[in-house]
């Protein structure tokens, strides 16, 4: 933006609008509850109280301190960070949406409101007035038309041993919210009924396979029933299952390496039987096993404060009592640390990060199946650990040397999205393991994989192991030289002899020519 459409736009403080110079963590978190209890609003950090432009970059401090602070609120309305130009300086933005529930409160308990540039605490009788009007009422805890009597002696003997109660007595079950008075709640008939589904709707989880990517039309289809603790670990058995694994001989060692792992499939299908909306009882669980991925849909949106785009500094339970006892059963991660674990062993397992999306009414978690990293390339790595430590960035580094590339402090910057330090701290660390070799010194230094390591496809699997990796690259489509140097670290000699030898043991067919030879399945 330029200065004259900046100041058009925001001409000055209002109920909609603050501006700030720093990152004042209570300051902003005032507004930011004020802003939550009001019609919403946008914080502007890097501009003076006369609307002149101090400038303030998002770099990561700056973003570290916002998160802190509107995360040490209490319900805050959803909320997203953001930087914009406005000309030549940069400007933090902060927008934060009214919330549809409940109501916002600062760290210290207090209760404010937008009115005018003001933020304004609530006392006495007016805080009375606005609480009661915005009272959030969990679905969780509804009374069913079901009585003590429907509870399962099994699922409930289950339920004191986990608590570590003597016996689940009718008053333990009230104060966990799983009865209200002598009728089960929402939460109760998910954790002690066998069939909750009678009593919910679809309370249960679909599982469907497709043939392809971008038909709506399933080939198969199985719905898992029973009480919530079950669903999970039933739903998650069976993907796993039905995804099987990648088997990869290197030498002597077997690795089978999971198509997916399972620590993350069960933290996508933990959420989406915790965070759901159960009064879309219409609606089941699905989760869909297509070619590249594993999607796992659940009904309603985020809980706020969470968006897509805070979704790992954030964290809110819609349904607080069913997470809860989840995570005493061990199926689901630690408050907070759910989204981390499932991004993070994506990540260590050289596999593509889950894609998360909130439509309003439904919530997806997309998780790939495929990979810019080869199963045997995997499994070469976790066969290097046998000889020192690798951190996650080491080993896309070593991917990359292992594929015949001569890496560098700016190449190693560019691979992993990091600065010069931390590029220098990565090829440093791998060159003292002993898994590369340095050429040169300071700026003119390069790194190349170091001389018993060689890449792993061509000297560490059997030429039949070989043959059938190169052939199950083609399932997906043609191939060419460049695929197979890729995935297996040959040269271009190597794989142009290999995918000749195929040919002509009609296991390829080779169309074009020259660079545009590529090669199918017959």
């Amino acid at each position: 933006m330029s200065v004259d459409e900046f100041q058009r736009s925001f001409p000055g403080e209002s109920g909609l609008v603050e501006f700030k110079t720093g990152v004042s963590g209570e300051q902003i978190q005032d507004t930011a509850v004020s802003f939550s209890n009001a019609d919403g609003g946008v914080i502007l950090i890097g501009i003076r109280d006369n609307g002149e432009i101090a400038g303030r970059a998002l770099d990561a401090g700056t973003e570290d301190d916002i998160h802190q602070a509107l995360q040490a609120a209490r319900d805050i309305g959803r909320y997203g960070v953001s930087e914009v130009d406005v000309a030549g300086r940069p400007v933090c933005v902060i927008a934060i949406a009214r919330r549809r529930e409940g109501f916002a409160q600062t760290s210290k308990g207090v209760v404010k409101i937008r009115r005018g540039t003001r933020d304004d605490p609530l006392f006495g009788t007016e805080l009375v007035v606005f609480a009661n009007a915005r009272t959030m009422h969990r679905y969780e805890t509804t009374k069913l038309e079901a009585g003590l009597d429907d509870i399962d002696s099994g699922l409930r003997a289950a339920l004191a041993r986990l608590m570590g109660w003597p016996r689940a007595t009718a008053a333990r079950l009230e104060h966990v919210h799983l009865v209200d008075g002598d009728q089960l709640t929402v939460a109760g008939a998910l954790y002690l009924s066998r069939c909750p589904d009678r009593m919910l709707g679809k309370a249960y989880v679909e599982l469907q396979r497709f043939g392809d990517d971008s038909t709506i039309d399933y080939e198969q289809r199985r719905e898992l029933r029973g009480p919530v603790a079950q669903v999970l670990t039933d739903t998650v058995a069976a993907v796993v299952d039905a995804l099987g694994s990648e088997l990869v001989v290197l030498g002597t060692r077997r690795y089978e390496l999971p198509r997916l792992p399972e620590v993350v499939l069960r933290e996508a299908v933990a959420n989406a039987l915790a965070h759901r909306s159960y009064e879309a009882s219409g609606t089941a669980v699905r989760v869909e096993l297509r070619p590249s991925a594993v999607i796992v849909r659940s009904p309603g949106g985020l809980p706020e404060p969470v968006t897509v785009q805070n979704i790992r500094e954030a964290n809110a339970a819609r349904n607080l009592t069913i997470i809860s006892l989840l995570r005493r059963f061990g199926l689901a991660e630690d408050q907070g640390r759910g989204v981390d674990v499932m991004q993070d062993t994506m990540a260590e397992e050289m596999l593509d990060p889950p894609r998360f999306a909130d439509t309003g009414h439904e919530v997806t978690v997309e998780l790939p199946l495929r990979s810019t990293v080869a199963p045997i390339e995997r499994a070469w790595l976790r066969e290097l650990e046998h000889r020192g430590t690798l951190d996650g960035p080491d080993r896309i580094a070593l991917v990359h040397a292992a594929r015949g590339e001569v890496l560098t402090n700016s190449r190693v910057r560019q691979l992993l999205s990091v600065d010069r330090g931390v590029a220098t701290d990565v090829l440093r660390r791998l060159r003292d393991e002993g898994f590369l070799e340095q050429r040169g010194q300071r700026g003119g230094a390069s790194y190349r994989l170091a001389g018993s390591l060689r890449p792993p496809a061509g000297l560490r699997v059997s030429d039949t192991d070989l043959r059938d990796l190169v052939v199950d690259l083609a399932v997906e489509g043609p191939i060419t030289n460049s695929d197979v140097r890729r995935a297996t670290g040959l040269d271009r000699v190597a794989a142009l002899a290999l995918l000749d030898n195929l040919v002509t043991h009609g296991r390829l067919v080779r169309t074009g020519q020259r660079r545009g030879t590529k090669y199918g399945l017959p």
